[in-house]
């Protein structure tokens, strides 16, 4: 008598008897996004740049639970005579160097901050209003990513990025046009989409970045202030959906993720792929070919950019 319950399996090439567990229903529907997680944030925001890794690792892995919205927060109108940030003791530019350093050196996502001495950032508003045409023009992704590179070049490169020339550079590389983007950002409608975020951050209660709020369709939620490990990010998320039964993805390929990325530092990788710092190398041997990346060093940390 035949068997006609057999099955080949794709990974080994075996083919065999299929078993109980093989007959079933399934379900191919993604789970529906009922939570909204806001971003509260700025670009010039040392914290915000020092969660990077553990914020990547999270939209990665749960990204599929909820919508992610960036909100810029306006941390930096212009300097003036009185304290800009009195927690910290930062009353004129030259206090952030020693503060931004402080904040990389624990977090190792390397600060340089020099430029706050001699060549000052002067306002975080025009890399956030960057940010808002992008975001209007664009999506959020791009905006995003926008963002991302503009950290980079602020924190890691010194660069200062409330400067039009710096602005319109780190946009050209992305592949838009910067001239057009960075003009319009200095338009009314650049300063409009600001103020509108700004207000935003007071309805949800924001006085800080990072802020991270989970809101579920009751308008309940979970608010995370300051700089948290990425447990902390993956217990909020199910408080707010009132489960313990989160399934991840699984992390992205190291390759799939540089090519996405462009630049990495040692931490996001360790962050990302739960290794050690001693054994970054040996993983990037192991998942990486040796012409298709370069491996660099800043401020005493290595970084990873893809040569495609």
């Amino acid at each position: 008598m035949t068997n006609n319950n057999m099955m080949c399996d794709l990974e080994t090439g075996v083919c065999g008897v299929v078993g109980e567990e093989e007959v079933g229903l399934i379900d191919f529907n993604q789970p529906k996004k009922s939570i909204t997680i806001y971003y509260v944030t700025d670009p010039i925001c040392s914290h915000c740049w020092a969660i990077e890794p553990e914020l990547r690792r999270f939209v990665e892995q749960y990204g599929n639970y909820f919508s992610f919205h960036t909100v810029m927060g306006g941390l930096l109108e212009k300097w003036h005579d009185g304290p800009i940030d009195s927690a910290n003791g930062i009353y004129k530019p030259s206090d952030v160097a020693g503060h931004w350093r402080e904040v990389g050196e624990q977090s190792r996502m390397p600060i340089d901050g020099t430029l706050m001495i001699d060549n000052p950032v002067q306002s975080s508003y025009p890399p956030s209003r960057v940010f808002k045409i992008i975001q209007k023009s664009h999506n959020d992704v791009i905006a995003f990513d926008y963002l991302r590179r503009a950290r980079e070049a602020l924190f890691a490169f010194n660069q200062n990025i409330s400067e039009q020339s710096v602005l319109i550079e780190i946009v050209n590389k992305m592949g838009l046009n910067g001239e057009a983007i960075v003009n319009e950002a200095e338009q009314p409608i650049g300063q409009q989409l600001l103020n509108e975020d700004f207000a935003l951050v007071g309805n949800l209660g924001a006085r800080g970045f990072p802020t991270i709020i989970m809101m579920n369709e009751e308008n309940k939620g979970v608010k995370i202030v300051g700089g948290r490990p990425f447990e902390y990010y993956v217990d909020g998320l199910k408080q707010v959906l009132q489960t313990e039964n989160l399934q991840p993805k699984q992390q992205p390929s190291l390759s799939s993720l540089l090519e996405k990325e462009k630049l990495l530092f040692s931490k996001e990788i360790e962050v990302m792929y739960d290794i050690r710092q001693p054994d970054v190398h040996s993983f990037i041997e192991k998942e990486l070919t040796p012409n298709s990346y370069q491996a660099k060093e800043i401020l005493g940390e290595f970084y990873f950019t893809t040569t495609k």
